[in-house]
Formats: structure tokens, sequence, C-alpha cells
């Protein structure tokens, strides 16, 4: 097996994937605690002297309590190099979460005790699907008041279609947590918190009599699940999992960092090694070809003081050295990389090599953009990361005409950054383009970040459309015509995008001229 094979197989990449308040966040830190690549995690509604979790540098993430930018974390543990991408968890960056998601070999999958499959749980989880991506989940937040073990078990297999087989299982139930039972070491664990449950927590393992003892009737039920989960089969099986057809299941909580360990020890032991991707002909690129990576985040100003911008690249193929000279796919042209990083929050950290699996922030990358490829040697491509479909329009203006300047700079970041997506046409021009969004929260983002970092105040106006659609030259005309429609070319990509002002409207349209192109965007739920 060659140097960079050897490489390969030791790295474990993966995303955490949540609804709101799942605790994806926190998860992350304790991850990263764990090990060792911090010493104190921190926590998104974190007590008095609990400091805010590292991911989560950006004003507007620490006023409102949530994720909004990604963050990639690299630490060895076991030997092995763990590339953690943590990822947005509201529902109104769902785009950028599935952007991380074209990056990783795995997922895992926080569940709320509480609240089990949550809606935008469900809507990530059908991206994993779509993704072929295996997906572990973790049932959080056990130290609270929740459902029945079984019970979330059921809904899982119900909602997703994977069978749950369930590597620890909780001993007590939600809110009187005492360990897990460890089914595949075939051990009893107890969890202790320390003070303020910002480090480690204590783990030490009972045996039998000493569970009976010490936990009684709780120990008891306990077991008496476990040989249920034995007799029906619910045994961690690797080739199902690998095929997307199971999920192994752990249970804890990670503001305590109860089974966090455990989930490291998982990823290890379970979760699948860097593969071949395909390319755009639909062909694997070996993992030993020459260097190839794709870029799948586009990040500006993450540090104030030197307003850069960093694109976060995920190697495909071959060996990383910091400083060698890449060509970017899209232009052709020449692409130095004198400063690669690892990137967690505002936290750095220079990289010097690195190999397939790896997530490697590359620094003043003007040129790139999300769905980018970068190559060394032969020319190879990788199929380009696709649009969400946009259902919230607004038209965005300067209030301050002396800011002009910063304003059209401002915006095209944004949409180089894949923050929103913007819409030209002649007849509105570009004093005021139209930004499309998955979620309105987006549209706070840009106003955010167009007064913090370009120093310019907008006006916004929302647009009474709510649906997007891919139309063609030919079209477009006839599309124009029409009314409660108007149609756009996407700056980004050239793309022509005809808005509707509901899907009623756009039935009308097509019913009256049924050979008008109209396809559908990608996560449109719509026909």
């Amino acid at each position: 097996m060659t140097a960079i094979l050897q490489e390969a197989a030791r790295r474990r990449t993966f995303a955490v994937i949540s609804h709101p308040d799942a605790g994806k966040s926190t998860m992350t830190e304790a991850l990263a605690l764990h090990a060792s690549a911090i010493s104190e995690a921190g926590a998104v509604h974190g007590k008095a002297g609990r400091r805010g979790v590292t991911s989560d540098w950006m004003d507007m993430e620490k006023a409102r309590g949530i994720s909004i930018t990604s963050a990639a974390l690299r630490f060895e543990y076991r030997g092995h190099m763990f590339n953690l991408v943590d990822t947005p968890g509201h529902a109104d960056f769902s785009e950028d979460t599935y952007r991380v998601l074209a990056a990783v070999d795995c997922a895992v999958m926080l569940l709320d005790a509480a609240k089990g499959m949550e809606p935008q749980t469900l809507k990530l989880f059908e991206v994993c699907r779509h993704r072929r991506i295996p997906v572990i989940t973790f049932v959080n937040k056990w130290d609270r008041p929740g459902r029945e073990a079984l019970e979330l078990l059921d809904e899982i297999q119900e909602k997703t279609g994977l069978r749950p087989t369930p590597i620890t299982w909780p001993i007590g139930t939600g809110g009187f947590f005492h360990g897990v039972v460890d089914r595949v070491a075939d051990r009893a664990v107890r969890y202790t918190r320390t003070p303020g449950g910002a480090t480690k927590a204590i783990e030490t393992e009972l045996s039998p009599e000493k569970a009976l003892a010490e936990i009684g009737e709780d120990w008891e039920r306990a077991r008496d699940e476990v040989d249920l989960l034995s007799a029906i089969g619910s045994d961690h099986d690797q080739k199902a999992f690998e095929a997307h057809e199971s999920t192994p299941v752990l249970f804890g909580a990670a503001l305590n960092n109860f089974g966090v360990g455990r989930l490291l020890d998982a990823m290890v032991d379970i979760a699948p090694a860097p593969a071949p991707r395909a390319d755009v002909r639909d062909d694997p690129r070996p993992l030993d070809r020459p260097f190839s990576g794709l870029v799948f985040k586009v990040q500006a100003n993450m540090d104030p003081s030197h307003r850069d911008r960093i694109a976060f690249v995920r190697i495909c193929s071959g060996r990383f050295e910091r400083g060698m000279v890449l060509t970017h796919a899209a232009t052709g042209r020449p692409f130095a990389t004198k400063y690669a990083q690892s990137v967690f929050g505002q936290e750095r950290a220079t990289i010097e090599e690195a190999f397939p699996g790896d997530v490697v922030g590359l620094v003043n990358a003007t040129a790139l953009r999300p769905g980018d490829t970068l190559y060394d040697g032969q020319a190879v491509e990788f199929p380009r990361i696709p649009s969400f479909a946009p259902e919230h329009f607004w038209t965005a203006r300067c209030r301050d005409s002396s800011r002009a300047k910063q304003f059209r700079k401002g915006i095209e970041q944004m949409e180089a950054e894949g923050v929103v997506q913007v819409l030209r046409s002649d007849i509105r021009g570009d004093q005021s383009p139209v930004l499309a969004a998955v979620g309105p929260m987006q549209f706070d983002v840009v106003k955010h970040r167009l007064a913090g970092e370009f120093n310019t105040e907008i006006a916004m106006d929302r647009l009474d459309f709510s649906l997007a659609r891919i139309t063609d030259a030919e079209s477009a005309p006839v599309l124009a015509r029409q009314r409660g429609v108007e149609v756009f070319t996407r700056a980004i990509d050239g793309e022509l995008l005809a808005l509707f002002t509901d899907e009623w409207r756009m039935r009308g349209v097509l019913r009256d001229h049924p050979d008008l192109v109209l396809k559908a965007l990608l996560a449109d739920t719509r026909g």
C-alpha cells in the first residue's frame, strides 16, 4: 500500500447534522475536547463563566445562539486524523449544509431525546440518502426528561427507513441518566459529570453485580431491553451500515460530555475512510492519483484584522503540500497555495501537508467558488454543487449613494460565498439587485455583514415571488410577458430563472403555454 493510501485509510471526514437546538455546536466542541483539540468545551447557551463555542465566531451567532457559518476542525484521535466539519443548524441555511455534505464520508445525525426526528433533521437526512452517506445516530440530551428509547428507535426506522442498531444503550430513562451498556464491548459504563460540565466526564466501568447494587431497577430494565435488542437482531452490521440500510445508535449528553468519547471510538471503528470520487465523466478518481480537491465552502472576513477570504477544500486524491501551484479547473489558471490552514472559528493553524479526506483552508482564494475543482498534473473536474431552490426574494439598495462601490463589492462577495443568490435583469439594473434565498435569515446575514465588513447600510424590499424555475432563452420572452412572472439571470452561473408569485400562477402559465421550459431546482418540494 502506498503512503497516500495508508494516510487516506486513517482519515475520518464527517459532519454533524441536526435540527436547530439539538446540540450540534455543543457536540462539535465536546468531540474536540475528547480528542484534546481544545482544553474546555463551550456551549451555545452557556452559563455565566462558561465560554461560548469556538466554532460560532460571527457576532450574529453569538447573539442569537445559533450556528450560521460552517467550521472545519482537524484533530488526531487513536492514530486517526479526523476532519470534523460543523454545519449551520438553522433551516434557513440548509443550502450551506448541503455543500458541506458534498465533502464528507459520514454524518452524525444528532437527535434531541425529547423531540426525536424533527423536520430539519429529516431534510438533512434525505440529502445524506441522496448522496449515499452512511449515518451514525447520536441521541442527545439523555440527561433531561425525554421519550422512551425503544420509541425513538421505532421513529428512526419509520421516518428514515434505516434499521437502528444500538451500539450503546442508556441505563436510566431520560432525565435519570446513569450511564450506558456498551453492547459491542459488553460492559456497563457509569458517567459522572465534572463541575460545570466543560471538561471530560468521569467514566467508571461497572460489573453487573456492582451495577445492580448501585443502580438497581434502572440497571435491570436496561439489561432486559438489551436482551430484547439482541433477540430481534438489532446488532451492528458493517455492510448494511455502509450500504445506507442501517444506522448505528448511541446515547449520551453532549453538554455534560456523556457518551462523546464512545462516539469518537465508533467513528474510528466503523466510519468509512475516504473512497475514490467520481469526476464529471462519472469515472472514480483513484486516491493515489496526483492531487485533486473540491471547493465546498468559501468564507470571507473570518479574521477582522486581515479581511481575507478562505476556500475550504476537500482533498479527493493525492498528497497536498503547502506552496504547490495547482490548476483551477474552471479557468485553467494557476492557483498558489502559500497559505494553507486548518480553521476552527477564528482559530487557525498552518497545514504543511494533507491527504485524501482532509479539509484544507486556502487563504486569499478570491477566484474560487463553491463547487470548483483544483488539481495538479492531468486535468480533472468533479461535478459542481447545485444550488437550492430559493423561496424568498428581496431587492437590495444602498442607502448612501457615496457607498455604491462598497455596496457592489459586498453583494459580489455574498454571491461568491453562496450566502445568497444574486439575480439581475435589464429592467431592474445593477443599482437594486434581487437577492434570492432559501430562508429569510440569509437576508439578515447580508445586512449584518455589509454593515460590519463594508461599512454599508442597505435597504431591502420584499418581492411578491415565492417560486423559481430554470428556463431557457427561447422561453424567456414568452414568460416575461405573463402576469405575475419575471425572468432574471443568475449572476454566478448565467442561468435563466423565471420567478412566479405562486405555484398556481406557474401552473396557469404552463396550461396556456405547455411547450415552455421550466425545470425545478434542487430541494424544491413543489411540483
